[in-house]
């Protein structure tokens, strides 16, 4: 594991960009015998994990059609909600004369107001049906960024239902932003 610091522009350093150009996280770096390879996608690392790790529970039904909402709810998030929330976005947005703060929360729940219209044709326990899925695992963080934002849920109950279901999940628990070992002390009391 190596932690990177955004508040500090660590994924930016030479040394961070030769592992990845984009100067993002994550990035899973993976072995197959010989090769080491980095993953420099959130959607593609957990693409990359599912194949490899067969034993495991499955995030994507095996259903064609089940798969397929699980996907287009991903991609909602990975596309069209998520990056809005990066720094350096925000910080672009703000050279520009605007609040990012502000422009990345209307986007935000922008995009969770799509997920919210979407999943209401698949959801059950969880956003495709009762076991946890790949879009489930994509759900939590845009959630947690848009609490920080200060996104109003109140026209997303099923959102809002799914991921209070999702919070109480022990994996969901431990993978909370403030329970990591590289939290810094004065953002850890927030979460």
């Amino acid at each position: 594991n190596a932690f990177v610091r955004l508040d500090k522009d660590e994924q930016l350093q030479d040394h961070w960009k030769a592992v990845n150009p984009s100067g993002t996280v994550p990035v899973l770096v993976a072995t197959n015998r010989e090769d080491k390879y980095a993953i420099t996608q959130s959607v593609a690392a957990l693409e990359y994990l599912e194949e490899v790790l067969p034993d495991r529970r499955s995030l994507l039904p095996m259903d064609p059609v089940a798969r397929a909402k699980v996907r287009v709810l991903v991609n909602i998030i990975a596309c069209d909600t998520q990056p809005i929330s990066n720094r350096h976005i925000m910080l672009a947005v703000n050279d520009l004369g605007a609040s990012g703060a502000e422009w990345s929360k209307k986007y935000i729940a922008r995009g969770l107001a799509a997920y919210e219209k979407t999943v209401e044709n698949s959801v059950g326990e969880y956003s495709v049906g009762d076991e946890i899925t790949l879009a489930d695992v994509c759900l939590v963080p845009a959630v947690w960024a848009a609490q920080r934002w200060g996104v109003d849920f109140e026209p997303m109950p099923v959102v809002s239902r799914i991921f209070e279901t999702l919070s109480r999940h022990p994996a969901v628990m431990r993978s909370h932003w403030a329970c990591q070992p590289d939290t810094p002390d004065e953002l850890r009391n927030m979460g």
